[in-house]
């Protein structure tokens, strides 16, 4: 402030104006203000907008801190989808196995709620799903409900550094010690670490014997970091310590660890009422698998990353999540008869919940639907009109129907139109027909048969074509993926996902093996005139671009076409002007379908000798000879008991690996195979 230089005193001069002013305003996530009438009385409102709804919602302008010093009473309602999530599941229980559950009374002691948690399976549940937390409960393998309250509340930032120890300590791998022995009694549970405000409250009344209120003073002071407040509490708690005869070191060392702790302290409670929900979400999905992924991808119907993800989830529980169908389809996502999940016919987009509910309220009155015939015989063909029959048709609604293909309902038929319309004009035409039955003086007797349009046959749309008409209208692939015949390729041969490319630091200087279906492409020029192209590639793992430029875009240009399997090399380098750019240089490109056979020049199989049967060598030998190829097939049996192991090899059978025979090998976990 006292600078010769007059720059420097005018900075320092708006910087002292700017300090302690509101640099940005937020909302509160689950804040609300009560007072006894208008709040304008009280408090300056504000108008702000709700994130996720874009509605306007009132605010006040006074921070959180102070708002209660001017009189009004501040709540937390905070709502979860997960309430959601469980309410359906529990209806989907109710539906499936006409069983009613009481959540809230279900045993903390589940066994295959622990299995689920002990094998980090919790991917769907509520607080424990994401990928660290379920390695650090792979190794915590929890066993009761105190290890769940303990890891919510320790993965946070700050309280992560003590999980490992947290980890050990329960599997003694690491002694539990307590800087004062009777200590035991709050920290026993959280084998000797102190994880809650909780405990550093109830210990504060044992070692230095703070009053209920004292201890409730120190939890505000550490979580706020009231240093002036602090420092009188410490001198508190060394005299109440002292009294108690214990030794003024450990009890600094113990002020010392309260004072680090303060800044990522959790309240108990609160862990403690979130553990208990995911518990409850864990509970349902071991034991009523089909039933919670059902609620769960109900409640994620607009998020296809979420959907998308769930469903790889379903995969690997064994749960089939099939197309929607007119005969179990519900509104949402169902569980139908024999344990597998429905799509809901509400997600089909053109498909309203007119139309949903005329099917479901049909099939309630009249049964399952026989035939498509049978279908616009009895549907309210005003509640489900041509735009939400094309959509059910296109999204595989009518599937289960022999009689007919999707690509057949938009065929040329009679008169110029397609059967479609043939075939809504004949179901018009018959509830006329019957309800004009129904009010004749001679009842049934003059009953009049109306032929049925017949239907036209046509050329069969490709898988491709099926498919993406599919996703057109769900947002995903149901029935299927293109990649499927791919998928030995993609999973086993490729060292890269599509997904990885988001982060390209992370993939090394190794060459990189990629593959995936273009689904989109953008050809434009730079500001210099020169072409680029982009190319957006999906596989399993979702999608990634692949931008190239100049001579590389022009030898690669031909490749630019929706659509297209490819498979790609490449390796990650840095920009030339810039190394901290890294691009993806791509060293080869090629179809798919072109290297398929040459990738997999020998497939080795690895069976242990009790697993050979007579049931298992017959299946095996049928799938191998399903589809000729160019890939030689071995067998190596093993002996673990007696550690021998014999290799058979195959001189004169070639095969193609085809899906049905990956889905026989990986349905037994103690088979394995390896690609040469």
């Amino acid at each position: 402030a006292n600078s010769p230089d007059p720059l420097l005193r005018n900075t320092m001069k708006y910087a002292q104006m700017l300090e302690g002013t509101v640099r940005n305003i937020g909302v509160h996530a689950c804040g609300i203000i009560i007072g006894k009438d208008d709040l304008t009385n009280y408090v300056p409102i504000s108008i702000a907008k709700d994130k996720e709804t874009n509605e306007e919602m009132l605010v006040t302008q006074y921070e959180g801190s102070l708002i209660e010093d001017v009189g009004m009473l501040k709540m937390d309602f905070l709502g979860l989808k997960t309430l959601s999530i469980i309410k359906d599941a529990l209806e989907n229980i109710k539906n499936t196995n006409n069983l009613v559950i009481d959540i809230s009374k279900i045993s903390l002691e589940d066994e295959k709620t622990y299995e689920l948690y002990i094998e980090g399976k919790t991917t769907g549940t509520f607080q424990f799903e994401s990928a660290g937390m379920q390695k650090h409960l792979r190794d915590l393998k929890p066993t009761k409900f105190e290890d769940l309250i303990a890891m919510n509340a320790l993965y946070r930032p700050g309280p992560m550094e003590y999980i490992p120890s947290f980890v050990a300590r329960k599997h003694g791998r690491e002694p539990i010690e307590y800087d004062i022995p009777i200590m035991e009694r709050y920290l026993k549970d959280t084998y000797g670490i102190t994880v809650y405000q909780e405990q550093v409250m109830l210990l504060s009344r044992l070692l230095a014997g703070f009053s209920r209120g004292q201890s409730d003073e120190l939890r505000k002071a550490m979580g706020k970091k009231l240093i002036d407040k602090m420092n009188a509490l410490k001198a508190k708690f060394m005299e109440g310590t002292l009294e108690r005869g214990h030794d003024p070191k450990v009890c600094e060392k113990i002020w010392a660890d309260w004072e680090k702790f303060a800044s990522y302290a959790f309240n108990k409670s609160h862990a403690t009422c979130y553990s208990w929900i995911a518990y409850q979400t864990a509970y349902l999905k071991a034991n009523y698998p089909s039933e919670y992924m059902a609620a769960v991808l109900s409640r994620n119907i607009s998020n296809i990353t979420e959907i998308t993800k769930f469903m790889d989830e379903c995969k690997s529980m064994g749960l089939q999540v099939l197309g929607p169908d007119v005969n179990e389809s519900l509104h949402k996502f169902a569980v139908n008869k024999k344990g597998d999940i429905r799509f809901g016919l509400g997600a089909i987009k053109g498909v309203g919940e007119n139309a949903v509910q005329a099917i479901i309220d049909e099939r309630k009155k009249g049964g399952a639907f026989e035939s498509i015939f049978d279908f616009v015989e009895r549907i309210n063909l005003t509640a489900c009109n041509k735009k939400n029959m094309e959509s059910l048709a296109l999204a595989g609604g009518f599937d289960n129907f022999s009689e007919i293909k999707r690509e057949q309902f938009f065929a040329d038929g009679n008169k110029g139109e397609i059967f479609l319309e043939s075939l809504l004009r004949y179901g018009n035409k018959a509830q006329l027909d019957k309800s004009a039955q129904t009010n004749s003086l001679f009842g049934g007797s003059n009953i009049i048969d109306i032929s049925k349009p017949e239907i036209p046959p046509l050329k069969a749309w490709s898988d491709l074509e099926k498919l993406n008409k599919e996703r057109e209208l769900v947002g995903i692939y149901l029935s299927a993926h293109p990649l499927d015949e791919y998928s030995i390729i993609l999973n086993h041969v490729c060292n890269t996902k599509m997904d990885d490319l988001s982060n390209k630091a992370e993939l090394g200087t190794k060459e990189l093996t990629m593959g995936g279906i273009i689904t989109d492409i953008r050809l434009a020029n730079t500001k210099n005139g020169k072409p680029y192209g982009v190319m957006k590639i999906e596989d399993y793992s979702g999608a990634g671009e692949i931008v190239l430029f100049g001579n590389e875009f022009i030898e690669l240009r031909n490749y630019f076409t929706p659509n297209l399997f490819l498979f790609i090399k490449g390796r990650i380098t840095p920009r030339k002007y810039d190394e901290n750019i890294l691009d993806l240089k791509i060293t080869s490109m090629q179809l798919l379908n072109d290297v398929k056979e040459k990738l997999i020049e020998k497939f080795t199989l690895t069976v242990p000798l009790d697993e050979i049967t007579a049931v298992f060598t017959s299946d095996l030998t049928a799938l191998v000879k399903e589809e000729k190829g160019t890939t030689l097939f071995n067998v190596s049996v093993t002996d673990e008991f007696h550690h021998y192991n014999v290799d058979l090899f195959s001189t004169n059978t070639k095969t193609n690996i085809t899906k049905n025979l990956l889905n026989f090998i990986e349905s037994n976990d103690k088979i394995s195979f390896k690609i040469n």
